[in-house]
């Protein structure tokens, strides 16, 4: 089946669609080291990388992600395997076509494509045509290893964004993208969700869904999602938020959020306006089974008032969303990370 029909097909059968966790904070639990490349265990460990898929299936997820976030030759560079990208991305993605044989319903595999980890010209010495070739080589492994499309994530730069989409069509795969909104309601390159909106909506190869990733927390994430809607979004819209807040507890980092807290976020993501509903940083199979129990037994909700969002998942990091709505900030804490966790 061409994945935009079953894509279309799950969204109108259950009125959304439930992606996967966190990938770093498993892999994490698994045993990865900070400081070590996710994408080399595709090929060093990929039982652990087909369980990590495998967990998000379990619990209940429709769509999952490759483990190829940082899977670009850019990053790749850091942990000198900067000549693997094309190879690690294609086994990222044929290590999910074997966990797909294992179960019997229709299941998305989506190709994370994350930053390149450079800043874009003219700030910083990349430049759009390298961007496009960076990216083209890692989407032509993901789609050589079978993925049914490329989610575009975490990005905070809008030309970097556009690079992106540029190689994924000339690969010729459809494609979902999200932007990390986390700094008082921006992008950290100052891109407001309005932006983001008059940016997606007229591109000339349209994706699937757009939406947020990551950011600071679910609350704020979801105060996006309202930011997209209330700018004129049309096409389906994306949130995947934190499990809570990240803190130091016994030297690892440690996400507050609990199932119950995910499951008011799913909820409260279908009333906003979200159709793709997920977890980023934190986000546990354990957080995962809550969502969907959630989504499975609720009607669409009405859509949430800004108090509604801090009275059932918690503050806000800022008193803005970056377009000029304001609301009482009661925790300034905000997190920085050059991955998905």
């Amino acid at each position: 089946m061409i994945v935009s029909e079953l894509f279309a097909r799950l969204l109108a059968s259950q009125g959304y669609i439930l992606t996967d966790g966190a990938t770093g904070t498993n892999l994490f639990n698994m045993g990865l080291a900070s400081g070590e490349a996710p994408e080399i265990w595709n090929k060093d460990f990929p039982e652990k990388i087909k369980n990590l898929y495998r967990q998000s299936i379990i619990a209940g997820s429709d769509l999952f992600l490759t483990n190829s976030f940082g899977g670009n030759a850019s990053r790749l560079a850091l942990h000198g395997a900067s000549d693997q990208a094309y190879e690690l991305s294609k086994l990222s993605a044929k290590l999910g076509i074997e966990v797909k044989a294992e179960f019997d319903r229709d299941l998305i595999m989506a190709g994370s494509v994350g930053p390149s980890g450079d800043l874009m010209a003219p700030l910083g010495e990349l430049s759009f045509s390298k961007a496009v070739e960076i990216f083209e080589e890692q989407i032509s492994g993901l789609v050589d290893g079978g993925v049914d499309l490329v989610w575009i994530e975490t990005m905070s730069a809008i030309d970097e964004f556009k690079a992106a989409v540029e190689a994924a069509s000339l690969v010729g795969i459809s494609w979902i993208g999200t932007m990390s909104f986390d700094t008082s309601g921006r992008t950290m390159m100052g891109i407001k969700s309005s932006d983001f909106v008059e940016e997606v909506e007229n591109l000339p190869n349209a994706p699937l869904a757009y939406g947020a990733n990551c950011g600071v927390g679910a609350s704020d994430l979801l105060r996006t999602i309202l930011g997209f809607v209330n700018a004129g979004a049309s096409l389906p819209l994306v949130a995947k938020g934190n499990a809570g807040i990240p803190k130091f507890v016994d030297g690892k980092i440690h996400y507050d959020g609990s199932p119950e807290l995910m499951a008011r976020y799913a909820k409260m993501s279908l009333g906003c306006g979200a159709k793709i509903i997920g977890g980023c940083c934190g986000t546990t199979p354990e957080h995962l089974v809550a969502m969907k129990f959630a989504l499975q037994d609720c009607e669409k909700p009405d859509r949430p008032s800004l108090s509604d969002i801090q009275r059932d998942i918690g503050s806000f990091s800022s008193d803005s969303d970056g377009t000029d709505t304001k609301v009482t900030a009661k925790r300034s804490r905000r997190s920085r990370r050059n991955g998905c966790c």
